[in-house]
């Protein structure tokens, strides 16, 4: 069986080894001052086997950036993250770049509404900006089905392949944290095609469920789960930062490893990991793939 291998966490990567503390931006204001940071982190996720970069753009957006009196830095940023994620693929010498189009406001609050023609404005243009550098556009972290519509209506211009990566309750995989079911994504998924279908930034114990929910819109899918112990309401307040979540002790990379093989044994063609799933989590990954006598593409 063919599998892509994506990566592991990238904010929190970078901004551990910028020594600098999290930020309601996470790594966005690294690129400023430390841009060879994020090249590194993607150059390492390739060495332990990942075959797609993801951008360090996840929280590169208009609203979150004039919090920090930073948006006049918005497209020096978008093009420092998409130049450092090329950079690393080249001097690896192979592999895909996925722009990242994380939430608008802020991650797990399906209770920010952004009006639909205004997501559609915000995520359109990051694409526009991106997809020159990008072999494939990845939404990640949606909430809620209105934000899932939002960001696909965003994607509709493009000719990159889209890929929806949604995140889940801590205790139930077949809803989203907006509480909605995961099968009432089914509509949009016929209705705009994404490319692949996902499951990220969740408890990998709950992922199995909601993989046999997701396996039934006919198109190719997978997952990448976090590590945090649970997604906490210090987190859920307006501009937290990562030290309102606590990372587990129990996930080491086989640990981790043995979720994720079985995902892959359930169909999943498409895995990685999310927040606190670093490099030796993805080569422990790319280990058991080899040896289970997958093709790591």
């Amino acid at each position: 069986m063919q599998v892509t291998l994506l990566d592991g966490s990238i904010g929190q990567e970078i901004v551990k080894r910028s020594g600098d503390r999290p930020t309601p931006l996470w790594s966005t204001s690294v690129m400023i001052d430390q841009p060879d940071v994020v090249a590194a982190v993607h150059g390492d996720y390739f060495k332990a086997g990942a075959t797609i970069a993801t951008s360090n753009t996840y929280a590169v957006h208009r609203d979150r950036l004039v919090r920090a009196d930073l948006e006049d830095h918005f497209e020096a940023l978008l093009n420092t993250a998409m130049t450092q994620a090329v950079a690393a693929r080249d001097d690896h010498g192979s592999g895909r770049i996925a722009a990242a189009l994380g939430p608008l406001g802020a991650s797990y609050r399906p209770d920010i509404q952004v009006p639909l023609e205004e997501a559609k404005g915000l995520f359109g243009e990051l694409v526009q900006r991106m997809q020159a550098q990008a072999d494939l556009i990845l939404i990640e972290t949606v909430s809620s089905v209105e934000h899932a519509r939002g960001a696909l209506m965003g994607c509709a211009a493009t000719d990159k392949p889209v890929w929806l990566a949604v995140t889940v309750q801590d205790d139930d995989g077949s809803r989203l944290r907006s509480g909605e079911a995961l099968q009432d994504l089914a509509p949009l998924i016929k209705d705009f095609q994404p490319a692949a279908v996902l499951i990220n930034c969740s408890r990998p114990e709950v992922i199995g469920a909601g993989l046999e929910i997701i396996k039934t819109f006919g198109k190719p899918y997978g997952a990448y789960a976090n590590g945090f112990t649970q997604i906490t309401e210090a987190f859920l307040q307006d501009a937290p930062t990562v030290e309102a979540l606590e990372q587990r002790r129990d996930l080491g990379p086989v640990e981790y490893a043995k979720f994720a093989m079985g995902w892959v044994a359930q169909g999943a063609s498409i895995v990685g990991g999310c927040c606190e799933v670093g490099p030796a989590h993805i080569s422990e990954l790319a280990k058991q793939l080899r040896e289970a006598g997958h093709q790591v593409i």
